[in-house]
C-alpha cells in the first residue's frame, strides 16, 4: 500500500523538484520585446525550469479585466476546450473545440511521463471534442443565444477558412473541404482531403492552422516542429515548422517558408497584403531566451529554426549545424517576449474600436512553462503603420492568472466579429470571450 502511494506521488514530486530547479529571469518581458528585443547569453541547467499555472477554471462571476476604455462580457459559456476561432461571411462564429490527438511516441519514457504531467495540471491534457460548433447571435446583445454542432468527427482540428461555397479546415493531418451554404447550421455531406499535413506518431506540435490568400486561389498552412530543437532527428521534421502554400485548383502544395518552429497564428496584414504569422521558439535555454514573434512569411524564407534563433544566433544543441542555412536565416519583426506562447493573430478590421487600432493586430498568449516568473497569459494589441509595428504592445485582455498563481483561464485565438468586437477562445475557461469599448457594452 505504501509503494502504491509513494508512486502516486512521484509525479507531483518531479513537477515540485523541476520547479524548484532552473533559472530565473534577469530582465522583464518588456526588454525581450519589439523589433529589436535583447538577448543575453543562453543559461542551461540540468533541469529545465518549470513553473506551472494550474488550471483553476473560472469562478462564479469572475471574467477576465479588459484594458481602461474596454468592458468584456462571455460570449458563450460551457464550451470544450475553446482554441481557434472564425467569423462566417454572415457574422456567425466557428469555434473549435479541440485538444491534442493521440502521440504516442511524444509521451514515451520519462519525459513524456513528466510531459503528460505538465499538460494535466495546465488543463491541456484532456480529450477533443473534435468538433467545429455555431455560435449565433441573432439579437445583436453580444452572447450568442443558440450553438449548433456545425462539424463534426474531425481530428483535432484547428484552422478554418470560407472560400465561396466551401468550407476548409485543418485537422492534424490535413486539410478538408466540405461544401457551405451560408446561414446553415451544420454541415453534413462528407469531406474531401485537399492536402496532407506531417502528423504521426511524435505529432509535438498538433496544432494545423491555415489562412486563404486574399484572392481565394491559395491556403497557408502552418505546421509546427516534431522537437524543441530536433532531439528526435531532422528526418522526423521533414515537412515540419514550416508553412505550406497549397494551390486550391492543382492541389499541390510546397514549402513556402521553413525554419519556424512552431508557426500558429496566420493573417494577412490590410495594408501590406503581406502573410504573417506568430510563432513560438524554443525552451530550455533560460527564462530570458528566446522570444516568441511574429513576422511577415517571405516566400523560401528561412527563419533558424532549429540552428540558429532570432537570426543568426547559434543554438550549440542542434547538431550537426547548418552554417550554410545560418548564413541567410531571416531576423524576425517583432518579439512577442520569451515563453509567452503567442498563439492567436487578427488584424484590426472593424470599425467598433477608437481609430488607432485599425490595421494593428491582437495576439492571444497562451502562457509560459519554461520562465520565472510566468510570461503571457493575457491578450496584447500591437499597433501598426504603413503595414509595420508601429509601437509598443498594449494590454488589452488580463486577469487570467489568480493572485496565486492558478490558471483561471488561457487566451488562445482571437478573431474580430461582424460588429468590430474582438472575440477571444479561452480553452481552460471554456469560454470565448468578447471585448468591446465600454461604451458600447451589452446592455441586457
Amino acid at each position: 500500500m505504501y509503494e502504491r502511494f509513494a508512486l502516486s506521488l512521484l509525479p507531483s514530486l518531479l513537477v515540485l523538484g523541476l520547479a524548484a530547479c532552473g533559472d530565473e529571469a534577469t530582465l522583464p518581458v518588456a526588454a525581450g520585446t519589439g523589433p529589436n528585443p535583447e538577448l543575453p547569453p543562453p543559461v542551461q541547467t540540468f533541469f529545465p525550469t518549470v513553473v506551472i499555472a494550474p488550471a483553476e477554471g473560472w469562478p462564479t462571476d469572475e471574467s477576465p479585466k479588459p484594458a481602461p476604455g474596454f468592458a468584456v462580457n462571455a460570449f458563450a459559456k460551457g464550451l470544450e476546450h475553446p482554441r481557434w476561432l472564425y467569423v462566417l461571411p454572415n457574422g456567425d462564429v466557428l469555434v473549435a473545440e479541440t485538444s491534442a490527438p493521440p502521440q504516442p511516441e511524444a509521451m514515451r519514457g520519462l519525459v513524456g511521463w513528466a510531459m503528460q504531467i505538465v499538460l494535466r495540471w495546465a488543463g491541456a491534457s484532456v480529450p477533443s471534442a473534435n468538433r467545429v460548433t455555431l455560435l449565433r447571435d441573432a439579437d445583436g446583445d453580444g452572447v450568442a443565444e443558440t450553438r449548433s454542432a456545425f462539424l463534426t468527427r474531425l481530428n483535432s482540428p484547428v484552422g478554418m477558412a470560407v472560400i465561396g461555397d466551401d468550407f476548409y479546415v485543418a485537422n492534424t493531418d490535413g486539410v478538408v473541404r466540405f461544401p457551405y451554404t451560408e446561414g446553415a447550421t451544420e454541415i453534413a455531406a462528407k469531406g474531401e482531403t485537399v492536402a496532407h499535413l506531417p502528423a504521426g506518431p511524435i505529432n509535438l506540435h498538433w496544432v494545423k492552422n491555415i489562412a486563404a490568400s486574399p484572392d481565394g486561389a491559395r491556403l497557408y498552412a502552418a505546421v509546427g516542429s516534431n522537437s524543441n530543437v530536433g532531439e528526435n532527428g531532422m528526418a522526423a521534421e521533414q515537412g515540419r515548422a514550416a508553412i505550406h502554400e497549397i494551390d486550391l485548383e492543382s492541389g499541390a502544395s510546397r514549402i513556402f517558408a521553413s525554419g519556424l518552429r512552431n508557426p500558429v497564428g496566420l493573417a494577412f496584414e490590410p495594408e501590406s497584403g503581406a502573410l504573417w504569422t506568430t510563432v513560438n521558439e524554443r525552451d530550455e535555454l533560460g527564462s530570458d531566451l528566446v522570444p516568441d514573434y511574429m513576422t511577415t512569411v517571405q516566400d523560401g524564407g528561412f527563419y533558424g529554426w532549429p540552428y540558429s534563433y532570432f537570426g543568426r544566433h547559434l543554438d550549440p544543441r542542434a547538431q550537426p549545424q547548418r552554417p550554410d542555412l545560418v548564413a541567410k536565416a531571416i531576423v524576425p519583426d517583432y518579439a512577442l517576449g520569451p515563453h509567452t506562447a503567442s498563439l492567436g493573430l487578427a488584424f484590426y478590421d472593424g470599425e467598433l474600436f477608437p481609430e488607432r487600432y485599425r490595421g494593428g493586430a491582437f495576439v492571444g498568449q497562451h502562457g509560459s512553462w519554461n520562465r520565472r516568473p510566468v510570461s503571457g497569459y493575457k491578450v496584447i494589441f500591437v499597433p501598426f503603420e504603413d503595414g509595420r509595428p508601429s509601437g509598443p504592445p498594449e494590454d488589452i485582455l488580463t486577469g487570467f492568472l489568480s493572485d496565486g498563481g492558478d490558471a483561471y483561464g488561457r487566451p488562445v485565438g482571437v478573431a474580430v466579429d461582424k460588429s468590430g468586437a474582438l472575440l477571444v477562445a479561452d480553452d481552460v475557461g471554456n469560454t470565448v470571450w468578447r471585448v468591446v469599448p465600454d461604451r458600447a457594452r451589452p446592455t441586457r
